[in-house]
């Protein structure tokens, strides 16, 4: 006898599993625990097999007698249902895995292997949870060029031009990751390459007058705060290193005896080698009074909250503001600037020595392959003229 909506639902549970027979091979099976479960008894091949079509209530009698249909159909057609069900849930669960976001993950797990800067590591997951909601879900290999349009158009269109072109490479090597694990068989982003506005280049603020700078000079020599913001705000201008390379120096880096501070390619922007920078007097004095405040932490400059990590990526911007000086003056990567600004100007000094001090990769290729000479001498010389030149600027004598 035919199910009703009203005898399903006035159904009851028993101590072991039963079932209420429709029509057609379609049963409602009740558990122990109350709930209903849809399934369909059929022969295929001589054998007999069952389909698991839903729950009730979410799947009504109404809908379960259509998907019992739709399996006779195949059933008819010489298709296995319960075999076709299990293959679309296999091709599901695959495509799941080779999704864009899942391919993101395993090539982000790997880069990290590799040892990528975990900066980088943030900005890589940054970009992808920003291209996540448009195409994370989407297989890999199936992503078309526009799909990829569309969802950086949306940060494009917000003013993050130099965003919206990251997302784009940072999309182009999951991509050419998948390929190379052959899970897809092109590069859509590679297509969008042009297709976005070129973004507008912003230039670290920084002082390159002399007069102004001795002012900078004299304001940080009175600033008063965390020792370790001090000293290293001291530091900064002597050793016109990266911020980020200031703030996580660590002792290990450093013999002073020698006057050499050795920066290890992994912390290198580029990491390809280690960096190792001369130092002035100066420096020395600077870094050797940390030594008692640092309190036998790893870190030249630990944080003041624990010493287990570095002083705060913003502690420098932040002393510099604090002293009067806006973003738009000067900012703690400007006294690199600073720095090859004055030292070209001086006309002392080769500008190849220049670069190598400020760990600037040769833009010419050839070039850098066979210009590897250090000017070791050369920076040794121009590390102690510099922070002398500061000195000179600080009181006023130039």
């Amino acid at each position: 006898m035919p199910l009703t909506d009203a005898v399903i639902r006035g159904v009851k549970s028993r101590e072991k599993n039963w079932k209420l027979s429709d029509e057609k091979g379609l049963y409602l099976l009740i558990t122990p625990k109350g709930s209903k479960r849809w399934g369909l008894k059929f022969r295929f091949a001589g054998k007999e097999k069952k389909l698991s079509l839903g729950c009730y209530p979410d799947l009504g009698l109404k809908d379960a007698r259509r998907l019992r249909d739709e399996a006779r159909r195949e059933l008819a057609l010489g298709i296995d249902p319960a075999r076709r069900k299990q293959d679309a849930k296999a091709a599901a669960k695959m495509s799941a895995a080779n999704s864009f976001e899942a391919v993101a993950e395993e090539f982000l797990e790997k880069r990290e292997k590799e040892g990528l800067a975990e900066a980088t590591l943030s900005k890589n997951r940054w970009f992808l949870e920003l291209l996540r909601p448009s195409i994370g879900k989407l297989p890999v290999a199936e992503i078309t060029p526009r799909e990829i349009l569309q969802a950086l158009r949306k940060v494009e269109s917000a003013g993050k031009r130099e965003t919206a072109n990251r997302m784009r490479s940072f999309a182009s090597r999951v991509f050419r990751y998948a390929i190379a694990t052959a899970r897809a068989d092109a590069d859509p982003a590679h297509a969008l390459r042009g297709a976005l506005a070129t973004p507008v280049v912003k230039h670290f603020a920084a002082i390159t007058d002399e007069a102004k700078l001795g002012e900078l000079l004299r304001s940080i020599d009175g600033y008063s705060g965390e020792p370790a913001t001090m000293v290293a705000l001291k530091l900064t201008p002597h050793v016109f290193q990266r911020p980020g390379e200031v703030r996580k120096m660590r002792w290990a880096e450093l013999d002073l005896e020698k006057e050499i501070w050795t920066i290890p390619a992994e912390r290198m922007k580029q990491r390809r080698e280690d960096h190792a920078v001369p130092l002035s007097r100066q420096s020395v004095a600077l870094l050797s009074s940390m030594e008692a405040v640092s309190n036998q932490s790893e870190y030249v400059f630990p944080s003041a909250r624990t010493k287990l990590r570095p002083m705060s990526e913003n502690a420098i911007n932040g002393a510099l503001r604090r002293l009067g000086y806006a973003g738009s003056e000067m900012t703690a990567h400007g006294f690199r600037t600073t720095a090859s600004s004055l030292l070209n100007e001086s006309g002392k000094w080769n500008p190849d020595a220049i670069e190598r001090a400020l760990s600037h990769a040769d833009k010419n290729a050839v070039r850098g392959t066979y210009n590897r000479s250090p000017y070791w001498k050369e920076r040794l010389e121009m590390a102690q003229w510099w922070s002398d030149y500061l000195d000179d600027l600080e009181r006023g004598v130039r």
